[in-house]
Parts: structure tokens; C-alpha cells; sequence
């Protein structure tokens, strides 16, 4: 059983998609990067001859930080946003609490780790409660992954305590237009938020994000980390991507991504499905037979995420990715929903 709990919380959307099929079930934004950004980190390829330079570090912390805003002190560039949640155990927690339905990654890796962590199970309309006192890691998605739960800011912040640090998960957060709920902006001492570029970019293949909190906090949690480990093209992207003229993009692609959203949605509902209100670029819906609803779309040649490998979602919910293909999936839903 503990080995199947462990492959549920490793589980990944991508195993669902098979080539040529209609693709809902990844949330990278785009089939790949924009060609400026190809471009650009194609110009670096003949430096891959040497090692990452400090210069390169220096500049991507530099973009970073002027980003949001804060002093580069309160920067960490990761691999990946989910190298953030590698690097959770060494906080050395005595109890985290994983808001949930949300990304499994933090709970596959803490129970690697040995550290002690319960689930904080929200129910719809996965508003925000209260967590055990003596969990001094609490950690959140926000929009959260995969109910496109957009939480307030105020209500974040009301989990803090003497003692506690508070991981939001920011991985989805720009791609709700102005970032309205988003705390990468504000130097808390006990705030850590984890942002990835890899879904905004469509960046997945090379792992790029960054962690925003506290000097001391950074300091703890990229204990005992690998010499160099980010290399030169993710360097290069992290600059590239937090570069003024590629935030005013990305917030332009927010907004159409949010009315895309919107038709969708109408779309759902106008056929019947069941939709769960959210901000996310994606959608969780509620069916009566979720297994067979998605095997009876895979077998159409289209691909949906499942959603029994999230704890609180065992049964009923699919998440859909917010596609202009989007009619396409509300057809072959109302037929075998029929």
C-alpha cells in the first residue's frame, strides 16, 4: 500500500498522453517556448562548453529580484519549482501540513525524507480552514493544483504562528492576470513562495524556477545543494523570462488565457458538465464516473488528467487543461457523459 501511495503522489499528467492525441492533461501553457526565447537560448549552445559563470548567476538572481521587487539576498534560482520542494526536508520540520487536494510532489518527498506530515483535506469549495498548532511547515498551492482555487491573500497569511514557515506554491500564479492573491512581492520572514517558469514558457524539458523568501530560510533550505545546479541554458532563461519586455508578455498571455478560460467554462456548463469555480489555467470538473469517462475519452483520442491520485479527489473529478481545442472536448464529453 505504502508503495502505491508513493507511485500516486509521482504520478504526472504526461503519462496519460500518448503521441497525436488531444492534450488536457499537461498545464504547460504552449507546445513550446516562443521562438525569441528559442532563439536566445540557442545564441548560448557554444557555451556549453564550459561551466555555468558567476556572471550568468549573478544576472538571473539580478532578474529575479528586480522582477518582485525584492533584495537578491531573498533569491534561490531552482531547478524546476519542484526542486523547492526537494529541498523541503531540509528544513527539518517536525510536522508539515499539506493543504489538500493539491501537488503531490511535497508529500512524495517529505515521506522520502522521513519527515512526519499530515493532510489538511478541504472540501469544495477547498476554502482555506485551520491546520494542527503544532505544524510548524505548512505548505499551499496558490492557485492551487487541481482544484484552480485562487486563495486569498489575507487567508494565507492568517496560518502563520511563532515558529512556522508557510510554502506557497506559486507555480500557476501568473498566469491569473495582475497576480492579485500573490505574495512573491512582499519580504516575510516566514513566508517561502516557490515560482516556476516552465508552464508560462513551455519550459518543462528544462526545469527553471526560483524560490523567494527570507535570507535565512533560502540559507537552510539550499543546504548541502550541488555545486552548479543550474546550468548555463537555465541561467540564461531565468534572465530571459523575468526580463521586463517577457513579464508584460506573459501578463498579455494571461489575460487571453483568462478569457479562454471563460468561454470554456460556459462551454462546459451550456453541455451540462459539472465545473468547479477557479482562476487556474485549468478547469476541475465533477462527473458520476470518472475512471470510465476518462478511459471512454483515451479511447476518442483525448487526453484528461485523473485526479484519484490527489488525496481528497479519490473519486469523481477530472482537471482539464484550458485549450482553444476546447469545443472539441465538450463534444466527445456530452457524448459519453450521454
Amino acid at each position: 500500500m505504502a508503495d502505491e501511495v508513493r507511485q500516486a503522489a509521482r504520478y504526472h499528467g504526461d503519462e496519460a498522453v500518448a503521441p497525436g492525441m488531444l492534450d488536457f492533461a499537461v498545464n504547460v501553457r504552449a507546445g513550446g517556448p516562443p521562438p525569441w526565447l528559442v532563439e536566445r537560448l540557442g545564441s548560448r549552445l557554444t557555451d556549453l562548453g564550459r561551466y555555468p559563470s558567476a556572471a550568468d548567476v549573478h544576472r538571473a538572481v539580478d532578474a529575479v529580484a528586480a522582477r518582485h521587487g525584492r533584495p537578491r539576498e531573498e533569491v534561490l534560482l531552482l531547478a524546476g519549482g519542484a526542486e523547492g520542494f526537494a529541498l523541503l526536508p531540509n528544513l527539518q520540520p517536525r510536522l508539515a501540513a499539506l493543504i489538500a487536494p493539491s501537488f503531490t510532489e511535497p508529500e512524495a518527498v517529505l515521506a522520502a525524507a522521513g519527515v512526519p506530515f499530515t493532510h489538511v483535506v478541504l472540501d469544495p469549495p477547498f476554502a482555506l480552514g485551520t491546520v494542527p498548532d503544532d505544524a510548524d511547515l505548512v505548505v499551499v498551492g496558490n492557485p492551487t493544483n487541481p482544484t484552480s482555487v485562487l486563495h486569498p491573500a489575507d487567508a494565507i497569511l492568517g496560518l502563520r504562528r511563532p515558529g512556522r514557515i508557510i510554502v506557497v506554491d506559486e507555480a500557476f500564479a501568473d498566469a491569473v492576470p495582475g497576480e492579485p492573491e500573490s505574495l512573491a512581492g512582499r519580504s516575510l520572514p516566514d513566508v517561502l513562495v516557490l515560482r516556476s517558469l516552465t508552464k508560462t514558457w513551455s519550459l518543462a524539458g528544462l526545469r527553471v524556477g526560483y524560490a523567494l523568501g527570507a535570507p535565512d530560510v533560502l540559507a537552510r533550505l539550499s543546504a548541502h545543494r550541488a555545486h552548479w545546479p543550474l546550468g548555463t541554458l537555465q541561467l540564461e532563461a531565468v534572465t530571459a523570462c523575468c526580463a521586463p519586455a517577457a513579464v508584460a508578455e506573459a501578463d498579455e498571455g494571461a489575460v487571453r488565457l483568462a478569457q479562454l478560460r471563460s468561454e470554456m467554462v460556459r462551454g462546459l456548463c451550456a453541455a451540462g458538465v459539472d465545473v468547479l469555480d477557479g482562476r487556474a489555467p485549468f478547469v476541475l470538473l465533477r462527473v458520476a464516473d470518472a475512471e470510465l469517462v476518462r478511459k471512454r475519452l483515451d479511447e476518442k483520442g483525448i487526453a484528461v488528467r485523473r485526479c484519484d491520485t490527489f488525496v481528497g479527489l479519490e473519486s469523481g473529478y477530472l482537471r482539464v487543461a484550458v485549450r482553444p481545442e476546447w469545443p472539441q472536448l465538450v463534444r466527445e464529453l456530452q457524448e459519453v457523459l450521454r
